[in-house]
């Protein structure tokens, strides 16, 4: 009895949903949906790419990239071990599968994510295979379909997995451009950097019934509360309920959706638009003779968890401090013309110089009660979207767009992610990267995940020496990687979240030294620091023609996906 129990149990599963025991074989033809209750068990990437695509034209596309450990994270497990033991598990190479293939005819090319290698986490790998899998798009001259299941970035490639959001938004951004359909399927569960990126700013976004979508997880929406969750939250009909999808379809119906969809939005492609005659290695290389490659004094060097108090000094310059005294003549304009004006973004035109800028940046305060009114800097959807709207209104003006960036990350309340936390990140980050005036950031105090994201898209990243910038938080890092919170000091140190870090790495160009008592300690010398390194890189941005700043700009973020793939993301 005992040697066959073993098989016995591979013959039935027990549905998570409704208990009932089901005859594996039974559950197998009915594409892993319970028949009993309608649960929609997960799929790896190969059975859904088996389930979606016309059979006997499946071409998958290369997924090898040469083994690097970009930051050498290691926690209570080296981060290479991981990696084995998620490829020894899964059979494949990474958390994405890409292939071209037909869908009722039609050809597509086709990026799936798969939760069980490492969560469906976004690294430089999976980023780069996913944009890889948009050029091929792009050079087919095929619509692209993007299947997400993901937990967020990968914390163990730290800020680097952070810009993946950016790297394969600019893809999606170009095949809009060239008049290419693209279509994200929203699976169980995606959530995160994926969530706040090429999940939700596709032109279609689908929802598999029993998905559930949102850019901060349940878990931590609760911790952040204290509140219960509505029945559904963030459930696929609560997203549709509130605007968020095109749609919700089950799986059984999911190939006959896309085909009939590919089917519709078929007409006749555009042809690729020009390439610029300008040369663009050589503008680069006007850009980085004209602009200084450090910023001046040595900045100190400090241990990263101090750093990180630093940066969350309550004395630290806000915004508001900064556009008093780096600025001249600030204009504040509000609202992100919908029924919502945040309070934890400010924005609108100023002068730098005799230069009229637009600066948006988040607002903290320092008290107690300007913390709370502020929402910790903390932006909710109507944030972004004021963001937004001044960041088009400046393209429209011809005015550079500066953004100074100081939040832990962006509101992870429940009213946030019914109003579409996660699409309005997205929708901003899309925006950067096509934004035809110069775009010019700077990491003032935290950098915290897709919040900051959504104002650091830019052609120039700046920091000051005692700012940080991270994909998660050290305390959230300890929290999942290690046994518990009070490792965060030793996350602080593995996430390489330090401004001498991120330069190293490429994610920032200028590092501006703060005085020796930090900036909340000498905050007119801070100021004064800050605005010769804000002129000294806009000035040579203004000389650049716009189709020029926005390839530029591309370039920049395309390559950190090349990190994965043998090139440091740092080198020039």
């Amino acid at each position: 009895m005992t040697a066959t129990a073993p098989r016995e149990e591979q013959l039935w599963s027990r549905c998570p949903g409704c208990a009932s025991l089901l005859y594996r074989k039974r559950l197998r033809r009915n594409l892993d949906v319970c028949p009993e209750c309608g649960e929609h068990a997960r799929l790896g990437a190969p059975e859904r790419l088996r389930q979606l695509v016309d059979p006997g034209s499946l071409r998958l596309l290369p997924d090898q990239l040469p083994e690097t450990d970009p930051i050498d994270f290691v926690d209570v497990l080296p981060y290479p071990h991981r990696l084995s033991a998620a490829r020894a598990s899964t059979g494949l190479a990474e958390a994405v599968v890409c292939a071209t293939a037909t869908i009722g005819a039609h050809p597509a090319v086709l990026a799936v994510m798969d939760f069980r290698f490492l969560g469906g986490s976004l690294g430089c790998a999976v980023g780069e295979l996913i944009t890889r899998a948009a050029e091929r798009a792009l050079d087919d001259r095929v619509p692209l379909i993007l299947v997400t299941a993901s937990g967020g970035a990968r914390m163990q490639e730290g800020v680097l997995s952070l810009m993946q959001m950016a790297t394969v938004s600019q893809a999606i951004a170009a095949l809009r451009e060239a008049g290419l359909l693209t279509v994200s399927v929203l699976t169980d569960p995606t959530y995160g950097g994926v969530a706040a990126s090429f999940a939700t700013n596709t032109d279609l976004v689908l929802a598999e019934s029993g998905a559930r979508m949102g850019f901060a997880g349940p878990r931590v929406i609760r911790q952040v509360t204290g509140r219960a969750l509505p029945e559904g939250f963030q459930s696929a009909d609560v997203l549709l309920r509130h605007g968020q999808v095109d749609m919700v379809v089950q799986r059984r119906s999911l190939r006959a959706r896309l085909g009939a969809l590919l089917a519709a939005t078929r007409a006749a492609r555009p042809a690729r638009p020009p390439v610029p005659r300008q040369d663009p290695a050589a503008c680069r290389e006007r850009l980085a003779d004209a602009a200084p490659a450090g910023g001046g004094d040595t900045p100190a060097v400090r241990d990263a968890w101090d750093t990180v108090r630093l940066a969350r000094h309550p004395g630290r310059p806000t915004t508001l401090d900064y556009l008093d005294s780096v600025f001249d003549g600030f204009l504040e304009l509000h609202g992100d013309r919908i029924g919502g004006d945040c309070p934890a973004v400010v924005g609108g035109v100023a002068r730098l110089a005799d230069r009229h800028v637009m600066v948006i940046g988040h607002q903290k305060g320092h008290t107690t009660a300007e913390l709370v009114a502020r929402n910790f800097g903390m932006a909710s959807p109507a944030g972004h979207r004021k963001a937004l709207r001044l960041m088009r209104l400046a393209a429209r003006l011809g005015l550079p767009v500066i953004t100074l960036v100081d939040t832990p990350g962006a509101d992870p309340g429940v009213s946030a992610e019914e109003q579409g936390q996660a699409a309005a990140i997205a929708e901003n980050i899309l925006t950067l990267t096509v934004l035809p005036t110069p775009v010019l950031a700077v990491i003032t105090g935290e950098g915290g995940s897709g919040g900051a994201l959504a104002l650091a898209v830019a052609d120039r990243v700046l920091m000051l020496d005692n700012a940080v910038y991270s994909v998660i938080s050290p305390e959230g890092c300890a929290a999942i990687l290690w046994p518990d919170r009070s490792a965060a000091p030793q996350a602080a140190r593995a996430l390489k979240l330090t401004a001498p870090d991120l330069r190293r790495l490429g994610v920032v160009d200028e590092v501006v030294p703060e005085p020796t008592t930090a900036a909340h300690g000498d905050p007119a010398e801070t100021a004064r620091r800050l605005r010769a390194a804000l002129l000294s890189n806009l000035l040579p941005l203004l000389d650049v023609p716009p189709a020029m700043l926005v390839r530029l700009r591309r370039q920049r973020f395309r390559r950190f996906g090349m990190a994965r793939a043998g090139t440091r993301a740092g080198a020039r």
